[in-house]
């Protein structure tokens, strides 16, 4: 059984969910901490040929508290958002297949960080067809006080995972040793430079899935999602 193990993103970029498409369960991470520095509740738009970020506001709180104990800011304008995303890429060749997508993830009512940000995952997911299993971390019986690789090994052993894929850029961070010694094969996923036509201009990378979506027809992601992407043995 193939896992992977990750925090949640807010519309997650594209290779977040080829990562979800290539194994057989996802563990998405409620129960660790809320870093204000990082992109958990941030992403990246086009707009006027550059890239804008946007965000969903969080309420104050401790910085010790988890991602399921953090609640959006009440100031967080909804309408706004949409008002935001439409102003970019109304017209996009397929922004008017994907708005209602938009719409549901933006609009959605619950003001807890990580139920929302799930949300636009499994929304995503559903949109795209990937019928992995979803799991959320603080369900999974296992050390939750352990940290990095060992928490990560402790999931993994919970689950029976007998492959654990892990994006690229976490190379450094994982030892294909300490995965063998639980039985289980450690495998990075790298994905493919991936460009395509954004109004005629000069393409600009490293922005949220829904950027992929309003260029990209449906079979077009979905053949990017299956197939741009090497899937590399953690001992190479």
């Amino acid at each position: 059984m193939r896992l992977a193990i990750m925090q949640p993103y807010f519309m997650a970029y594209i290779g977040y969910f080829q990562l979800i498409a290539a194994v057989d369960k996802f563990v998405i991470y409620d129960n660790i901490k809320y870093t204000k520095k990082g992109w958990i509740n941030r992403n990246k738009m086009l707009q006027n040929g550059s890239d804008k970020i946007f965000s969903v506001p969080v309420a104050k709180g401790s910085d010790q508290l988890h991602i399921i104990d953090r609640e959006i800011s009440a100031d967080f304008n909804r309408q706004k958002l949409l008002s935001q995303l439409r102003g970019c890429y109304l017209k996009a060749p397929h922004f008017e297949d994907i708005w209602p997508l938009i719409e549901r993830i933006v609009s959605f009512q619950d003001n807890n960080l990580f139920r929302y940000i799930q949300n636009s995952v499994v929304l995503i997911c559903d949109y795209l067809d990937i019928d992995t299993e979803i799991i959320v971390s603080s369900s999974v019986a296992a050390d939750h006080y352990l940290l990095s690789q060992d928490r990560v090994l402790s999931i993994c052993e919970a689950l029976n995972a007998n492959t654990y894929v892990n994006p690229i850029g976490g190379v450094e961070l994982y030892s294909p040793e300490a995965f063998a010694g639980i039985g289980c094969d450690l495998k990075f996923i790298n994905t493919d430079t991936i460009e395509y036509a954004q109004f005629g201009n000069s393409f600009v990378p490293s922005l949220s899935i829904l950027d992929v979506l309003c260029f990209n027809s449906f079979q077009e992601v979905r053949a990017i999602i299956e197939d741009r992407f090497r899937i590399i043995d953690g001992f190479d």
